[in-house]
């Protein structure tokens, strides 16, 4: 019996399962290239901002004795964030109390001598001049009671400026002091914002600002999954003032609480319907799993002549949930194939 050689008996297995793996044109699943959705809008760069942000600044002078947050920590409403050395107001406070009790002290031996000499002179045994010194020193010592008490008011709110607590709810954004560190009036300690008020501002030509409306206007995040990559914007609202440099108002996009990731400072754009717009007509969608990456080219398969499956290469643009953005390569209402894979079997 002739023996076979090794290649021959590889091909040979190898044939039936190539043959086995072939479609047909017909088994491949396809989808329309869809006019763009943002057709007829035109995006400008924006940045993501929070509408509350607050730069906690040192009132009094001392060391930093007392740090309980970092950079990223989400804090409560009064929670304690770094406490100053307080021990030089302890004692003003302190001195300021005493001198309280003895004014005090002072006023009750006054209010009853004056009241000794009330009754003395009902009786006739002292003058109306006596009496009237008795009452003016009465009032003295009342004064200088009123006078202690607001500067021991006083020493205690300075003792209260030593201790930070947050004026919100929100996120930590930035600590520029370490523990032991000399804080000085105006001396920012600490940024904290409140995540859940976040806008997309965007400077805009004076030209296209007429055209806002709430219901026109997408906000897009590049940055984040491409699922949330178009968040809802709850409130629109166009500065009445125009920069007389630029010739641009500034469009703001609330957000609200905005999705995960979302964070001040994130690079944004704002879409807004303008007439004539460069790209209007000119961009389509297809499924983002049909895009084919080999190298350096980007391409889609196109149903051509026959159903044939046809490499086509691509330039995308923008992302849109499931859907990708064609700028050139392929015409509304091609059929792409939504499976490269499959477009890889047909014979």
């Amino acid at each position: 019996m002739q023996k076979i050689p090794p290649l021959l008996r590889a091909l040979a297995l190898a044939l039936p399962l190539t043959l086995a793996g072939a479609v047909g044109a017909a088994d491949m699943a396809t989808a329309p290239a869809q006019a763009s959705a943002l057709q007829g809008q035109t995006g400008f760069d924006g940045v993501v901002e929070a509408v509350r942000q607050t730069v906690i600044a040192a009132q009094v002078p001392g060391a930093v004795v007392e740090l309980n947050v970092k950079a990223g920590d989400r804090v409560q409403a009064g929670q304690l964030l770094l406490r100053i050395d307080a021990r030089a107001a302890d004692q003003t406070a302190a001195a300021s109390n005493a001198q309280v009790q003895a004014a005090r002290a002072a006023l009750d031996v006054a209010t009853r001598e004056y009241e000794r000499q009330k009754q003395l002179h009902q009786k006739k045994y002292i003058s109306q001049a006596a009496l009237e010194r008795a009452e003016s020193e009465f009032k003295a010592t009342s004064a200088q009671v009123a006078a202690q008490m607001a500067q021991a008011g006083a020493a205690r709110t300075q003792t209260g400026l030593h201790t930070v607590r947050a004026p919100y709810a929100g996120v930590v954004a930035e600590v520029p002091v370490a523990l032991g560190d000399m804080a000085m009036p105006g001396r920012p300690l600490l940024m904290l914002y409140d995540p859940a008020a976040l806008r997309v501002t965007a400077s805009v030509p004076q030209s296209a600002a007429g055209s806002v409306q709430a219901d026109t206007v997408r906000v897009e995040l590049p940055g984040l999954a491409a699922a949330q990559q178009w968040p809802r914007a709850t409130r629109v609202q166009v500065l009445p003032t125009v920069d007389a440099a630029t010739h641009t108002v500034q469009v703001r996009a609330e957000l609200g609480a905005g999705p995960d990731g979302v964070a001040p400072g994130m690079f944004a754009r704002l879409w807004l319907p303008v007439t004539g717009s460069a790209t209007a007509g000119k961009t389509v969608t297809v499924p983002l799993k049909a895009v084919v990456r080999r190298a350096e080219m980007t391409g889609v398969y196109v149903q051509g002549e026959g159903g044939k499956p046809q490499l086509r290469q691509v330039r995308l643009g923008r992302f849109d949930g499931e859907r990708v953005e064609v700028l050139s390569g392929v015409a509304p209402g091609e059929q792409i194939v939504v499976d490269p894979q499959s477009a890889l079997r047909v014979r």
